[in-house]
């Protein structure tokens, strides 16, 4: 999908302490003026500024609703923060993400693109991508609260509990009874993270799926499985004595679940649009980061 909305106004959010990006954040705000749009500064990425005057400055929160688009500069946990935020919102504007240090999934831009990728996408250019996101709730508590996440879901115990049992339904359908330290609930976008460390698959951001992945299984049975995107995945921790089991969504958020609770998990009504400017590919991006494929 291509940009086509004209941009009026564009959210920027650095990374957390990256002095790093203090010189960059200035230029962008002057880049953006000179051709008639207005930047709007994160506060805690304002705060990095010597000086904010002058500028529009908002949380993410009332960021996401006063921008057209979100340039983000730093890795790819500031990204999924804003992604979750954004959704959590409600909206669906765009993400540019522009990397400080090695080639990121998600901020895929480098610092010597930002500019040209800036042109393309003003100029109405520049490809969008829908990425997959996940909405959970967890009932019987927080039904009514609705949690959003671009990479997983991971439902899993702490450091120093033994491995926990889970109950895995699909739909209505009971698929499985783990027994490991936990599972992840993954989208493509999310392949690469945490479900590529635990043994699962890489699957390109397009494939309309959820992947299934046991962390540490007690049995070799227990194996990754790629399911439907239209699907709904109930999981159902059964804990004993001093078991600890947390929930949580893109490593970002999450809270320690109790006896009886159940994550349900699947599509939210809502992509992520990523920018995606460069003629880089997906299998490009894979080779460069993880040196996939190489011999």
């Amino acid at each position: 999908m291509n940009s086509s909305s004209p941009i009026s106004r564009v959210g920027i959010v650095a990374k957390s302490h990256l002095r790093a990006a203090v010189p960059h954040l200035v230029e962008i705000a002057a880049w953006l003026r000179a051709r008639g749009i207005e930047a709007v500064f994160e506060s805690a990425t304002a705060a990095l500024m010597s000086s904010a005057d002058g500028h529009r400055v908002a949380d993410k929160l009332a960021l996401v609703g006063m921008v057209d688009m979100v340039v983000v500069l730093g890795g790819d946990g500031t990204l999924l923060s804003m992604a979750d935020c954004i959704a959590a919102a409600g909206k669906s504007i765009p993400i540019l993400g522009v990397n400080f240090g090695s080639l990121g999934f998600l901020t895929e831009v480098t610092l010597p693109e930002l500019y040209p990728s800036l042109e393309t996408v003003l100029a109405g250019k520049a490809r969008i991508e829908e990425r997959l996101m996940l909405a959970s709730t967890v009932r019987p508590r927080d039904a009514m609260t609705t949690f959003v996440a671009l990479n997983d879901v991971v439902v899993a115990k702490t450091a120093r509990s033994r491995m926990i049992d889970l109950s895995v339904s699909v739909g209505d359908e009971f698929v499985t009874r783990v027994k490991a330290d936990g599972i992840i609930v993954a989208t493509p976008t999310g392949s690469t993270a945490y479900n590529l460390a635990a043994g699962g698959p890489i699957v390109q951001p397009t494939v309309d799926a959820l992947i299934l992945t046991p962390i540490a299984p007690h049995t070799l049975t227990n194996r990754p499985i790629i399911i439907p995107a239209s699907a709904t995945v109930r999981v159902q921790p059964h804990m004993e004595g001093r078991d600890e089991v947390f929930v949580t969504f893109d490593g970002q958020a999450g809270f320690q679940l109790e006896d009886g609770d159940e994550i349900s998990i699947c599509r939210a009504e809502r992509s992520l649009r990523l920018i995606h400017p460069s003629t880089r590919s997906y299998f490009e991006v894979l080779r460069q980061k993880l040196k996939w494929g190489e011999r």
